[in-house]
This record gives C-alpha cells, sequence and structure tokens, in this order.
C-alpha cells in the first residue's frame, strides 16, 4: 500500500509550522494529497445538541473559535503552497481535537501529530493526543518530536519488533516509507526463542518478508537489562536512525489512557519521528 492521502493536525501549537512542514515534504515524496485538520475543540455531540443560528447567544461565542481554527488553516496553507505538494485541502471540523482526528483518519493513509511538549500551555493543546490518535483509529500516526525542525525522516530508519500483532501493524504500514530507506534495522530485544519447533524463524522469516517488499533490513538481536523503550531510544542512537517504527501498546478507555511502558517511555523521550500503529 502506499500513501496516496496524508492527515496532519493543524493547531494553535508553537510545534504545528514544523509538523506542516514534515508532512508536506511526505506528501511531496511520496505524490500523496494532503489535508489539514483544525478543529473548534467542541464534542461534535454538544454542536449537534445545541445548534445555533446567525445572532443568537451561541452563534456569537462560537465565531471567534472558528476565526482561530480558520487562522490554523491559513498557517497550514500558507507552509503548504511554498512546498511541492501535488494536491491538498483544508478542514474545519466541528469537535475535540483528539476524535475529530481519530474519525478523520478513517479516509486518510497517514496521521501526522507533535509529541506533547511538556513546558506548552495546556490551554493550547491536548494532553496525550498522540496516545489517543493511534489507539483510536486504524491507521498509522507519525508523531513529530516537539524539538522537530521539520527535516525529512526515514533516510535510516530503526523498526522494534516483538511479534505482536502492533508489530506487524506498525512494519506494514511503514513499508513505503522503509522501501525508500538508505539503512533498515530492526531490533528484537531478548526474544524467548529464535528456532521454534512450528518452523517459524522471527528473524530469518522477518528478513525474507521485508525483502519481497524490496526492504533489504539488519536485523539486530539484542538483551534488554533496561525498560525496552530506552534501549530502543539507546539503539536509534547507536545507529543514527531519523526514524523509529513501533507498535503502539495500551487499550483506550474513554479518555483513561493505559500505555505499556515502551510506548510510554518512547513517547515522553524521543527524539526523532516515531511511526505508530496500535
Amino acid at each position: 500500500m502506499e500513501w496516496k492521502t496524508i492527515l496532519v493536525h493543524a493547531d494553535p501549537s508553537a510545534h504545528a509550522a514544523n509538523r506542516i512542514a514534515c508532512a508536506a515534504r511526505l506528501a511531496s515524496d511520496f505524490g500523496a494529497h494532503l489535508v489539514g485538520i483544525s478543529t473548534t475543540g467542541i464534542s461534535r455531540h454538544v454542536c449537534a445538541e445545541y445548534p445555533s443560528t446567525p445572532g443568537d447567544i451561541i452563534h456569537g461565542y462560537l465565531d471567534p473559535i472558528y476565526a482561530g481554527a480558520n487562522r490554523c488553516l491559513d498557517e497550514f496553507e500558507h507552509i503548504v503552497r511554498s512546498a511541492a505538494v501535488p494536491s491538498w485541502e483544508r478542514q474545519l471540523v466541528s469537535d475535540l481535537p483528539e476524535d475529530g482526528l481519530a474519525r478523520r483518519a478513517a479516509f486518510c493513509d497517514l496521521v501526522v501529530v507533535s509529541q506533547n511538549d511538556p513546558a506548552e500551555s495546556t490551554s493550547l493543546v491536548v494532553a496525550d493526543l498522540p496516545e489517543y490518535v493511534v489507539l483510536n483509529c486504524a491507521r498509522p500516526v507519525l508523531v513529530v518530536p516537539y524539538t522537530s525542525t521539520g527535516g525529512p525522516a526515514g533516510r535510516r530508519a530503526l523498526v522494534g519488533w516483538n511479534g505482536s500483532n502492533e508489530a506487524v501493524a506498525a512494519v506494514a504500514s511503514a513499508l513505503p516509507i522503509l522501501a525508500r530507506a538508505e539503512q533498515v534495522t530492526v531490533a528484537m530485544f531478548d526474544p524467548p526463542q529464535l528456532d521454534s519447533p512450528d518452523g517459524v524463524h522471527p528473524v530469518a522469516d522477518l528478513a525474507a518478508w521485508l525483502a519481497r517488499h524490496g526492504v533489504k533490513a539488519e536485523v539486530l538481536v539484542r538483551h534488554a537489562n533496561v525498560d525496552a523503550g530506552l534501549a530502543l531510544l539507546a539503539l536509534a542512537g547507536e545507529t543514527g536512525a531519523d526514524l523509529l517504527v513501533m507498535g503502539c501498546y495500551g487499550h483506550a478507555r474513554l479518555r483513561e489512557l493505559l500505555l505499556g511502558g515502551a510506548t510510554d517511555t518512547v513517547l515522553r523521550a524521543m527524539t526523532m519521528p516515531v511511526l505508530m500503529a496500535h
């Protein structure tokens, strides 16, 4: 599967410009349609329950909210117009940011959001938005670090592999960018058994499957004496990776997120873009 439609979050965050620039570069590289989404921050259920008409109190309250969302889309448009993006559109969604992104993700191939910046005002951004979107949509999500300058990603990729459904989904979703990478390293930490009685050999079988998709990968088997997330980040530094691919482990329950240790560690300490799938 190729990436033909890329969705990027446009919000008032100080990191929105770099995030949009990253998405625009990917859209240009893959010849993809780019969709910029800005949300009102008001649940669609509230809007449906209390519809407004021009001149009423609710309409007066919503006007500046819609104006702010459109300013975010104006910034998106400004950035995209200066990039070689084949086609693009702006969408204003009447919903909460996390729900709006998760719902609209059904109609794209990749979602681009930013890592949470603990120093940024929570009035401007949604806490745990990347985790929520990954766990509540069926598409891969590229999380751009808040330290990013919008540079290229995916030339040297590191894949975290443990054979889980989440890891399978992440690697399958990343095939378009892995096939273009100059270097792909697959990391396996403490595999329980490399020579399985049923004839499955995770290292050889994974490498062969990737090769059939045009991905030449080096598979490293390591022992992790620390949290798997820390081990992945350390190996990313060792291999010079500019992209990390991994499954997102956790469960979504309303707004309460229960994340696996490696997922939580990486999302908090990442310094390179991370492509996640659940």
